[in-house]
């Protein structure tokens, strides 16, 4: 047993706790879980615990169902929300196959195996996402809390106690959060997650969202992540903040003598560009849902152009220049996925492009900085373009399918998954018949 485990092992004794959860992700980022007696945890790391693979989305199909979780014990925390005698605590697991290979269609290897690709470069990717979510009365009724706006500390943003609630419990899980507050849409808040390595970044989202949605079971209300749940307010978004270190702490994004006086280096600029060629190939992983894409074709909420800049907010890639100077802080922001996708392939697919760019030593278009690409030109119906994002799902399931990259960096399995299930999605949608269009056409055609 290794330092890591006799750890687990001995907290799970001094902390009085009675079940221990593994957690996994399915390929659409849904939350599974099952939980295991204390007794059973040194076996779990020996051998795995065995599963039915044929009852998660995207694993297996009932003829090869055995599967096995294999628990991360760096992951380990008692869950603060349960009681703390005969406590609960967790473990984030590894996915693999009876023979012991890791399984090709687990989220969380197809980030680590992405990962590793990048070390084997010299690199270690850090990422720091901003989630947006909304809170309303239940789930049945999307009913604000509040109409308050950006940054609103009055009575409208009574919340406050919500998000308050959730970061120290967030923070007694070790997942350190740099701000909170109230977002621009009524009773839509915001949490940001402080920067690290994207592996843990992806389990830290994954806790993050269910942490969100206890608390506000807690306070007897529902906390919603859909990227556009109010069609006359904001979408919520996740935009992912990123960069690219050494092994020795180094940030490969800074450079003080950029000509362009941005501070970014050449590895940044390929990066970028690598990141603006894909895009529309990785939509399907960073905005998922049919509702995803009411955010990107809502001109003024969520960029769709292929661009980038620092100071313009409404391009896909922003250079933060807050402390332009500090080369820790040099990153870029990616400002189109949403909180719906599945982090870790996500995180993954992004990467990917980035690096992609600097293998291909891609040319970074000029910056946008002069034009609110919001208003400027349009960007309805021009999906299929390619200075445009995909502006439906059935767009980006079409760009997704043919990608070369999508298919490599997610593997068969995943991708051909993905393929299948989303276009069966667009398909139901395609098929109904909405509130929209029985007031516009029923009483007139």
């Amino acid at each position: 047993m290794n330092p890591e485990q006799d750890f687990v092992m001995k907290t799970i004794k001094s902390r009085d706790v009675h079940f221990v959860r593994l957690w996994f992700t399915d390929v659409l980022g849904a939350m599974k879980s099952f939980a295991v007696s204390p007794s059973e945890i040194e076996n779990a790391f020996s051998d795995g615990m065995g599963f039915d693979g044929s009852c998660v989305a995207g694993f297996s199909p009932t003829e090869e169902s055995d599967m096995l979780a294999h628990p991360d014990p760096s992951t380990f925390q008692v869950l603060p929300w349960r009681p703390s005698d005969n406590a609960v605590a967790r473990m984030f697991c590894d996915i693999r196959t009876p023979d012991g290979n890791a399984f090709e269609g687990d989220p969380r290897h197809v980030l680590r195996r992405m990962v590793d690709k990048a070390a084997e470069a010299g690199y270690v990717f850090n990422v720091g996402p901003e989630l947006e979510y909304y809170y309303f009365k239940d789930q049945d009724t999307p009913e604000p809390l509040d109409r308050g706006g950006y940054f609103d500390l009055t009575s409208l943003d009574y919340a406050s106690d919500l998000r308050r609630d959730t970061v120290l419990t967030l923070e007694k899980l070790g997942i350190p959060i740099e701000y909170s507050h109230h977002e621009n849409g009524p009773s839509q808040h915001e949490i940001d997650l402080r920067y690290t390595d994207a592996l843990s970044m992806a389990d830290a989202v994954m806790t993050y969202k269910l942490v969100v949605k206890e608390i506000a079971i807690e306070h007897g209300v529902h906390a919603s992540f859909m990227p556009k749940p109010l069609a006359s307010a904001p979408g919520s978004g996740m935009h992912v903040h990123q960069s690219l270190f050494d092994f020795d702490g180094n940030n490969l994004f800074y450079d003080e003598d950029d000509p362009l006086g941005y501070n970014l280096s050449a590895t940044a600029k390929h990066y970028i560009a690598g990141i603006l060629k894909y895009a529309p190939e990785f939509c399907l992983i960073t905005n998922q849902c049919v509702n995803s894409y009411k955010r990107l074709a809502a001109e003024g909420e969520a960029p769709s152009r292929i661009s980038w800049a620092r100071t313009n907010r409404s391009t896909l890639i922003r250079v933060p220049g807050y402390r332009p100077h500090r080369a820790e802080a040099c990153r870029i922001e990616l400002r189109s996925p949403d909180p719906s996708a599945n982090p870790y392939l996500a995180f993954a697919v992004i990467l990917a492009a980035g690096l992609a760019g600097i293998e291909e030593k891609l040319d970074l278009v000029a910056p946008v900085e002069d034009k609110n690409l919001f208003t400027h030109g349009g960007t309805l119906g021009q999906g299929k373009s390619r200075s445009v994002l995909p502006l439906s799902l059935g767009d980006a399931i079409d760009r997704f399918e043919t990608s070369e990259l999508m298919r490599e960096t997610l593997g068969e399995h995943i991708h051909s998954y993905l393929v299948e299930a989303k276009r069966a999605e667009w398909v139901e949608y395609l098929r109904h018949v909405s509130s929209w269009e029985l007031d516009r056409y029923l009483a007139i055609l």
